[in-house]
């Protein structure tokens, strides 16, 4: 059965494409941070921990020339050392 998140024409940077690579990229962003908030080590009698998690690597369904797509177009910004972070706070 094929992955209903991976690029679906021959052109990778289709808008339908960058569509769906943009979403799987911040849903693999509120991933971590939900996990990194979700973990054990945060006081007891406190609200909480919040996330310090601002950048990761993107989905590797999708070639790096999407990736270049997205931050040329102003959707994601390329932080270094293969890390993008959203513009669009989440």
């Amino acid at each position: 059965m094929p992955d209903p998140q991976a690029p679906q024409s021959s052109d990778p940077l289709s808008p339908e494409n960058l569509k769906l690579a943009l979403k799987a990229f911040n849903k693999r962003l509120r991933l971590n941070r939900l996990d990194d908030e979700s973990r054990l080590g945060h006081g007891a009698m406190t609200a909480g921990g919040r996330s310090g998690i601002v950048a990761i690597s993107p989905p590797h369904q999708y070639p790096k020339a999407v990736w270049d797509e997205l931050v040329k177009m102003g959707k994601i910004k390329y932080v270094g050392h293969g890390l993008y972070e959203s513009l669009n706070p989440t």
